[in-house]
């Protein structure tokens, strides 16, 4: 049996995000994990203007002398001619983006949390919650028992502490998966910028994420589509790495993200699909948020509930902004998807309206 300030679950960026920043400001964290390696993961792109966190997290120094790909903007065809997006930025200085293999920006930040004496565990499943009244004050793992004044679960999509309370997730599409590899070789196609390409079944993403490295991602609207997934016909002379591989990326969210005790972040929060283009940058950021909101209520402990609130709020806004937003550039699709309209969401509805209507597909 362990005592900390803080447990969390799941050492993606959004968990290491919190734990580096909670060890920071002196807490006795530990960061469990399930598996044994970081493993890879669809969404290799960070988004211009992400140093300021890097440089809060303490691995901006590491990314930037990292020789990683950056990129002015990205190559869009969506219904119209090929064209390109630039991020923006100033003449001559372009705002630039980065192509970080996941396996890569997890390894760094890791890194980071062993280097500031965060304690962590692999591989560690989490199996049960242990609460006093309504009150989560620790875990049962298969690597002993921790106890701790909060839990931040940065599960991932599989949500497990939501999933262990028995917290309500609203769902906003059907079944989305989004399938990805990887491939190795030369190609002219996606060189110079990312791409993504509409077609009549959904999208395609693809990049470049090192010297003779791609990546690409296939989102049908339809996952029950019988096509079998394959690599983009764009990359069929390269060398494919490792098989196809799947993410459930259905659109869902827990508006609970916070209560007595625990903070969710993350995918393991609201999950939307990688046409957001910023799944990395949230992971990051709620979780910075969370560490943030501990370390206010060890400083203001009468102002937890306020706390709270103020960190959903935050995090349920946004999704709901993201959630427009999709359903903004879906519908502009060439090929717009038919669930889009047996569901439509006026712009501006609070989170808690949104949530009345769940929707159920078959």
């Amino acid at each position: 049996m362990s005592k900390h300030d803080v447990v969390i679950i799941g050492a993606g960026p959004a968990g290491s995000a919190a734990a580096i920043l909670c060890a920071q400001q002196g807490l006795r964290v530990a960061l469990l994990e399930q598996s044994t390696v970081c493993r890879e993961r669809p969404g290799e792109t960070l988004p211009p203007g992400i140093e300021p966190l890097l440089e809060q997290l303490g691995i901006a120094d590491e990314v930037l002398q990292g020789n990683f790909i950056r990129h002015a903007g990205n190559w869009v065809q969506w219904g119209a001619a090929r064209h390109f997006s630039a991020f923006g930025g100033e003449p001559g200085k372009p705002w630039r983006g980065f192509q970080i293999p996941r396996r890569i920006l997890d390894n760094l930040l890791l890194k980071k949390t062993q280097a500031l004496g965060v304690t962590v565990v692999r591989p560690c499943r989490a199996r049960k919650v242990i609460r006093k009244n309504t009150v989560v004050m620790g875990l049962e793992t298969d690597n002993g028992v921790f106890h701790c004044s909060h839990v931040i679960d940065a599960s991932g999509a599989s949500g497990w502490l939501a999933r262990r309370l028995a917290l309500p997730r609203a769902v906003f599409s059907p079944r989305l998966l989004a399938m990805y590899g990887y491939a190795r070789g030369a190609s002219a196609v996606c060189d110079d910028a990312p791409g993504i390409i509409a077609d009549q079944d959904g999208w395609c993403w693809i990049a470049k994420i090192g010297d003779d490295s791609y990546t690409w991602t296939r989102l049908n609207f339809d996952s029950r589509q019988a096509t079998i997934i394959r690599a983009p016909s764009l990359f069929e002379h390269l060398h494919h790495v490792g098989g196809v591989r799947g993410a459930d990326v259905t659109w869902r969210a827990c508006q609970q993200c916070a209560g007595p005790g625990y903070f969710i972040v993350g995918d393991a929060a609201s999950v939307l699909d990688p046409g957001t283009s910023h799944g990395v940058l949230k992971a990051i950021m709620s979780g910075m948020m969370a560490a943030h909101a501990v370390v206010n209520i060890r400083d203001h402990p009468m102002y937890h509930d306020t706390i709270q609130q103020q960190f959903r709020h935050w995090l349920n806004s946004w999704f709901v902004r993201d959630l427009e937003k999709m359903r903004e550039l879906y519908a502009a699709h060439p090929a717009s998807p038919r669930w889009l309209a047996l569901n439509p969401v006026a712009a501006g509805q609070s989170f808690r309206l949104i949530q009345t209507r769940l929707m159920v597909f078959d």
